[in-house]
């Protein structure tokens, strides 16, 4: 036996020596840094696993999720690295909080594994969107962040949820995702997301239904909070939007739509006049410098979602206070100057500088914008401050004036000269503005449109109220000439009846003239609202390699999804780049530029929001709405029509506490192919 012993120690000792491994000694000092838990969280089999990963250059020195940036910095020491203790902490989110209201398909009856189900002809929910509701990601949390609430919804616990991802690599339905503020305020609507109609129509793409149900909770600063993820300027969005989110609203399906807007005006201002201000979240300064060239809404948009990924962005301005068109193009009784100061103070107040009567072109260009003052990237949005000619003989007359000029020269108190007899060309926003805005100034208005009333581009609300302020309406007749008196002062306008022929490019009817309906009308002044455009002209004289190139309708070129544009570091964004539109577009496209700006500054490749939703989703159709008891839409408060002679005070005076309440009960909580019957209470358990 003593033989034998010695044998086999021999046969170890030569075994030893021959398979001998020499271990790096950082993996022990690296587990001895970790957690100890073993919990599975950073995705290695345990935390000698992670430790090895890391030393071989597997992992990152923050493997250790649970552990946080503690235990990050400790790793980092033992490896040489630095670590970002301020780095963004991600937790998960829920996609879709209406799942349990889609319909089932086939009753399943099959292993209660969300995996196990999906395999199964991708679960029994009709929609592939939503949750299965069978808690793998509960079971699988390494942390017990997640618990399935009362409605078979995963309900996330924000304190336990370390942002491991666990429970979104096991969701087989893609409901959960990892989310930090930076992602969620540059997150665009996904294909692969639950995104209800309002907010698949919505430019600024705000989580509609989520901030009603805040308004119908009574948490209207909260509902402020969300729409500042999307839009920095509720005040004055509530206020001017045209609203394409309640035409796609399903409840108009049962009686009336949402009065969502409205919505949104009575929450922002309830900030306003009662407070408190939000403090509003910002990330870990960056140094970064970006010029945003126009204070408009696009350029405000822009420059407050870079400042809240703490970049530094500047902006300049060659007017003589900020706001661009919403200030100097919407009339007080819209938009009151008090509420966009108010609101554009509450952007410079996250710390960003401003100047004024500053013009690209004259008191700085881009070259001397990136060689002399060192900003990374540049922002263009100009917007479009030039009225389109009417193309007629005397419309330079003393007497004419573009619309966007008349309407400036009332923005900064020097209003134009107007006689008694004003005549408005045009039907679009503008020209309604033109319209009611003279006759607040004691004029006799007529509105001379080469259409119909079906035809006008202008939102339908403004043509019903200039209808009843007054306004005298004159369609399918288009101007010829106008004619000057003994003085030289336009006195007379020769129009052209028309009548409609074949639809154009825009869908709508052409209007073609009639032979010999030659009319003359006796006027004081014309005002031409048929369009607008930009000042590019600066561009052509930029120094060789500055030059941003331009179209033939005198705006930027640019990736319609990055808004980049021909020069790598500079964008664009706003009326500008799109021609003119409405104020929540231009904030829309604002907040898609500083998403670009966001990537290019911090060494990303500038690429277009991923699986992005870029029109409505047909599967979210959805024409027949059964089961909802009819309940009447909550109609704006007005100040009477004989009050609003001669006087610029706001015309809508916004939805009482009362009213306001019931329009947000009367939201049905949609989701993507679902929808509420029972006007619910979802409990809050969200970030």
């Amino acid at each position: 036996m003593g033989v034998l012993g010695l044998a086999c120690s021999i046969i170890l000792a030569v075994a030893s020596k021959a398979f001998y491994v020499e271990e790096d000694p950082r993996i022990a000092q690296v587990e001895e840094n970790l957690l100890g838990a073993n919990c599975g969280g950073c995705g290695f089999a345990g935390c000698s696993a992670a430790a090895e990963a890391v030393v071989t250059g597997k992992a990152s020195v923050n493997v250790c999720i649970a552990g946080g940036p503690g235990v990050a910095a400790n790793v980092g020491a033992v490896m040489g690295q630095a670590v970002d203790l301020a780095a963004e902490q991600k937790i998960a989110v829920l996609n879709c909080r209406g799942s349990y209201r889609v319909n089932e398909r086939f009753d399943y009856q099959g292993i209660q594994d969300c995996r196990a189900a999906a395999l199964y002809w991708e679960g029994a929910k009709s929609c592939g969107m939503s949750c299965l509701g069978l808690g793998t990601c509960a079971s699988v949390c390494p942390f017990n962040a997640i618990q399935m609430g009362p409605d078979g919804m995963p309900v996330v616990n924000p304190n336990l949820c370390v942002g491991c991802g666990t429970c979104v690599k096991n969701c087989p339905h893609h409901v959960l995702h990892l989310e930090a503020l930076s992602e969620r305020l540059l997150a665009f609507n996904r294909v692969d997301e639950c995104v209800p109609p309002c907010r698949q129509t919505c430019p600024a793409q705000i989580d509609i239904p989520r901030y009603i149900r805040y308004i119908k909770n009574g948490q209207p600063l909260n509902a402020v909070e969300i729409i500042k993820e999307r839009n920095c300027m509720p005040l004055s969005i509530g206020r001017v939007c045209p609203h394409p989110c309640e035409d796609a609203c399903r409840r108009q399906y049962v009686d009336e739509a949402i009065n969502i807007n409205h919505l949104k005006r009575y929450a922002a201002d309830i900030e306003m006049y009662k407070g408190p201000t939000l403090n509003i979240r910002i990330n870990k300064e960056t140094g970064k410098k970006i010029a945003v060239i126009g204070g408009g809404p696009a350029g405000l948009s822009t420059a407050f979602f870079l400042r809240r990924l703490g970049h530094s962005p500047v902006i300049f301005d060659m007017m003589p206070k900020l706001g661009g068109m919403t200030r100097y193009g919407i009339p007080e009784y819209r938009l009151p100057k008090k509420i966009l100061d108010w609101e554009c103070q509450q952007v410079l107040n996250l710390g960003i500088p401003v100047h004024l009567h500053k013009k690209l072109g004259e008191d700085m260009t881009i070259q001397s914008l990136r060689e002399d003052d060192g900003f990374e990237a540049i922002m263009l949005g100009i917007g479009c401050w030039t009225s389109s000619s009417m193309r007629c003989e005397g419309e330079d007359l003393p007497g004419c004036y573009g619309g966007i000029n008349f309407l400036i020269g009332q923005g900064l108190d020097k209003p134009l000269p107007l006689g008694k007899r004003v005549v408005v060309i045009g039907g679009g926003n503008t020209a309604i503005d033109c319209a009611r805005t003279s006759l607040r100034r004691g004029c006799d208005v007529t509105l001379l449109y080469r259409r119909t009333r079906n035809e006008m581009p202008a939102n339908m609300i403004e043509i019903v109220e200039a209808e009843r302020e007054g306004v005298n309406f004159h369609f399918l007749a288009a101007p010829t000439k106008v004619i000057a008196d003994k003085n030289g002062n336009a006195a007379q306008l020769e129009y052209i009846r028309m009548e409609l022929g074949e639809p154009d490019a825009s869908g709508r009817r052409r209007p073609v003239p009639i032979k010999d309906s030659n009319t003359v009308m006796n006027i004081d002044n014309v005002l031409s609202a048929i369009g607008q455009r930009a000042d590019v002209s600066f561009a052509a004289k930029e120094a060789a390699g500055f030059q941003v190139e331009t179209t033939k309708w005198a705006t930027f070129a640019a990736d319609e999804q990055t808004l980049q544009t021909n020069i790598p570091y500079v964008f664009t964004s706003g009326d500008v780049f799109t021609g003119p539109q409405t104020v929540v577009k231009a904030l829309g496209t604002g907040r898609r530029a500083a998403r670009s700006i966001h990537l290019l500054v911090t060494g990303q490749d500038v690429v277009a929001p991923p699986n992005e939703l870029l029109k409505p989703s047909p599967e979210s159709l959805m024409p027949h709405i059964t089961g909802v008891p009819e309940a009447p839409r909550a109609h704006m408060p007005e100040m009477s029509i004989a009050d609003r002679a001669l006087t610029f005070k706001e015309v809508e005076l916004g939805l009482k506490p009362g009213q306001a309440d019931r329009e947000a009960n009367r939201c049905l909580q949609c989701g993507n192919v679902c929808f509420d019957q029972t006007a619910f209470d979802e409990l809050f358990a969200e970030v």
